[in-house]
């Protein structure tokens, strides 16, 4: 995400090329039994990095768009899973994408969508006006309710899996889990402008 962001943001062909590698990769890893669940991993992570240069790399303006953008493997991943393959990388994969789900819905629910498209479009030197309007739109008691229910939700859904032996649980929970690092990260930086 971090190194995808500013690629995308300059490069967007090039980090849809770039996905072609990691898809290269994911396969060459899961060819070998003793890195089978490595490339598996990668596999789903490769199609998270489609979805981001795809959306980021050409949509972002558009709020709306993220998560049917983001949902882009969803058919391949549920057919894949019917199957039992790459339980791995596709359970990382739906992971990630209830992560979105989730933010996404904080965004709809406080009504922040203006901003998201401003943001998309202004210079960074004209971001804090932005941010200092949205903050001040979740700091409300609705704001904070919702960001309590939504939080919570991540909390549950990501640590359930945990109490499971399954690899592919835990790959999960880590991706949902670590929407709130993410999120995080990105309330900081809101906050400080």
């Amino acid at each position: 995400m971090f190194f995808q962001a500013p690629l995308v943001r300059v490069a967007p062909g090039f980090s849809l090329i770039v996905t072609l590698g990691w898809l290269w990769l994911s396969l060459f890893l899961r060819n070998r039994p003793s890195t089978y669940s490595s490339g598996d991993l990668l596999l789903g992570f490769s199609l998270t990095w489609l979805a981001g240069s795809i959306y980021w790399g050409w949509l972002r303006w558009e709020p709306l768009w993220h998560l049917p953008v983001e949902a882009i493997a969803l058919p391949v991943t549920l057919v894949c899973l019917s199957k039992g393959w790459g339980k791995v990388g596709n359970w990382f994969y739906l992971g990630s994408l209830f992560g979105t789900a989730i933010t996404d819905a904080y965004f709809y629910l406080m009504n922040l969508l203006p901003s998201w498209r401003q943001v998309m479009q202004v210079e960074p030197d004209g971001l804090q006006p932005i941010f200092q309007s949205a903050v001040a739109q979740i700091q409300t008691p609705a704001g904070v309710g919702w960001a309590i229910a939504l939080i919570s939700t991540l909390l549950v859904v990501g640590c359930i899996p945990l109490r499971s032996q399954q690899l592919h649980h835990w790959v999960f929970a880590g991706a949902v889990l670590s929407t709130l690092l993410v999120d995080g990260l990105f309330w900081i930086v809101a906050v400080s402008f």
